[in-house]
């Protein structure tokens, strides 16, 4: 199983979407020795073949996403502050005040007008990303441009914490879903798989519709992180699903009606790996298999998700053993569709 190390340095690596080069080429170091073939597609997402012990009867492909949500310079300003724009759906009640770098290496804060200057109607709403700004220190725009330019990704500064049997980090969604995958990669495999890490999901689904589009497989087994609301002051009707009860697998979401023989299927491979899973409670979202599922001619595509809190902002939280089931419920999934096992 994909250890927690690994997971840190996949959501400590910076990769907003179309900047997700540090990630890739982590990536790339992890399965090199491992895989049968990479291929980098010219959007940059990585096909990657693995070779088994037996060719399967349904050619089938795994996803995850390489890319995280962010922001993106958009405007220097006179006063060497910096405007940007989001990239991906963040909640803007989560930005002010964030660290957060600039490029590489440029370390900055978001910042908005004192809060001693806000008219009374102003303290009660979030601010506005327009009225949003980057302060990195610089006394004008003269010495900020010798920094940073238009186009420059931004990235949350965050922790990674392992304390009371859970993982906090930013990236989480869906670097997760990327160590599960090297992991299997790295592993004997029972069947012949095809593997994809996607950009761009955050933005449209592009890297994995192009993807797609060439492996042209018969199933897809997509792996990301999904909203758990299982918070202070949500009814439990409305908490989609839930930290600590296991993977979560869709029925619908609002890209995709999942095949229902594979979801079906999902259930049976929990049991049968002994863990647990959970059905997600609401059609909401998406992910990759909106792209996936209408390929080509048609895939047939199921979904596996960690329920993960507080998605899409400076630090998400999912629980370690729910990290471990969803891993061990992939592997019997792949085997069951790979080798054609229906459910009952």
């Amino acid at each position: 199983m994909a250890d927690l190390k690994l997971l840190e340095r996949l959501c400590t690596a910076r990769g907003i979407s179309g900047n997700e080069d540090e990630v890739r080429d982590l990536i790339l170091e992890e399965i090199k020795p491992y895989a049968t073939s990479v291929e980098i597609t010219p959007l940059g997402s990585m096909i990657v073949f693995k070779k088994g012990a037996k060719r399967p009867k349904t050619k089938l492909m795994l996803n995850a996403h390489m890319d995280e949500v962010g922001m993106i310079v958009t405007h220097v300003t006179d006063e060497g502050l910096l405007k940007f724009a989001t990239v991906g759906g963040i909640d803007r009640r989560v930005l002010c005040g964030r660290p957060v770098t600039v490029g590489r290496d440029v370390g900055g804060v978001i910042g908005a007008k004192p809060i001693h200057l806000l008219e009374e109607e102003e303290k009660e709403k979030s601010v506005p990303v327009k009225e949003l700004y980057i302060d990195i220190g610089a006394k004008d725009r003269e010495e900020a441009e010798q920094y940073v330019t238009p186009g420059d990704a931004v990235t949350f500064d965050s922790i990674f914490d392992t304390s009371h049997g859970m993982v906090k980090s930013r990236a989480l969604d869906d670097r997760a879903g990327c160590a599960m995958l090297i992991d299997m990669i790295q592993s004997d495999l029972k069947y012949d798989l095809c593997f994809v890490f996607a950009v761009q999901e955050e933005t449209g689904l592009n890297g994995s519709r192009t993807a797609a589009f060439a492996v042209e497989p018969q199933a897809a087994i997509v792996l990301e992180s999904t909203t758990a609301a299982d918070v202070a002051g949500v009814d439990r009707e409305n908490q989609v699903c839930n930290v600590g009860g296991g993977a979560v697998i869709s029925f619908m979401d609002r890209h995709t009606i999942y095949d229902k023989g594979y979801y079906q299927l999902a259930f049976k491979a929990a049991k049968k790996a002994g863990v647990s899973c959970q059905a997600k409670r609401a059609v909401a979202g998406g992910n990759d298999a909106g792209a996936i599922h209408v390929s080509r001619g048609g895939v047939r595509t199921v979904a596996v998700s960690l329920p993960c809190r507080y998605l899409h902002s400076a630090v998400s939280l999912i629980s370690q053993e729910d990290f471990t089931s969803a891993q061990k419920l992939v592997y019997e999934l792949a085997d069951m569709i790979a080798g054609e096992e229906q459910d009952d």
